[in-house]
């Protein structure tokens, strides 16, 4: 029981903290979390690929394609899809997300969106959860810009709901490099452990961090290293690789 129960544990961490990561990110995107309020103009679209490697031997593969497009207003329609390995037990996601610009940084204080989205298992066909999330960013230079996030975030596998949140920079300190840092998180109630099982993993709660710098050759392509702790709730490090194609 006590097994059965890690592993349905381990799965819902690794829900929780996939529904966090870059399935809705447009700021830094690719494989980082949090997002920024802009997105492209209508027509543009954008391929991000990513493979994470955690020192637990976790796995997260992943690729997200996106366009813009006008329904009356611009929105960013795309997918996510995911492989993963937690704790040796392998699982498949997809993830179909929307973002609009509400308040355009440009010519602005400040950039306001929202972005909102829904995953599934793609082995059984269950719907694993939701989020919204509201990206607010400041561009203080023409080359350093903070982003603030809020939202929320359903897990369908352990009916929680949580309130989510993050802080991040992108620095293009000098071209074409360009230094990413977040910390980012949700709060919520933890998994009730059965009779007899482990208590529930409190890291799941905890700051999640990624520090990574971007080489952009080409104004429509990145190459991503990234450093990160705890990603997806499971209390290790992680180091991934990305690239993040745009036309």
């Amino acid at each position: 029981m006590t097994s059965q129960f890690q592993l349905r544990l381990s799965a819902a961490v690794l829900a929780c903290g996939l529904a966090l990561t870059p399935t809705y990110a447009t700021a830094a995107g690719g494989a980082f979390a949090v997002d920024d309020s802009e997105i492209g103009k209508p027509g543009e679209c954008k391929v991000e690929s990513w493979a994470s490697f955690a020192g637990n031997h976790d796995l997260i593969a992943a690729t997200s394609p996106a366009c813009v497009v006008k329904l009356g207003i611009p929105f960013e329609l795309g997918g996510q899809l995911q492989r993963a390995r937690s704790d040796s037990a392998w699982s498949t996601s997809g993830t179909l997300k929307a973002k609009t610009n509400i308040i355009p940084a440009e010519n602005h204080p400040f950039g306001i969106a929202i972005s909102g989205g829904s995953s599934w298992n793609l082995i059984n066909g269950a719907n694993t959860g939701g989020f919204i999330n509201v990206p607010v960013t400041f561009q203080l230079r023409d080359d350093f810009k903070i982003n603030i996030n809020g939202g929320w975030m359903y897990d369908s596998t352990t009916k929680i709901n949580y309130a989510t949140w993050g802080g991040g920079f992108e620095w293009n300190f000098v071209k074409p490099l360009t230094l990413i840092g977040e910390v980012y998180g949700q709060s919520g109630r933890l998994v009730t452990p059965e009779p007899d099982a482990a208590p529930s993993n409190n890291s799941v709660r905890e700051p999640r961090s990624q520090l990574g710098l971007r080489y952009t050759p080409k104004e429509n392509i990145d190459f991503d290293v990234i450093w990160g702790r705890n990603i997806t709730g499971e209390n290790s490090n992680w180091v991934t690789l990305g690239v993040n194609l745009r036309f």
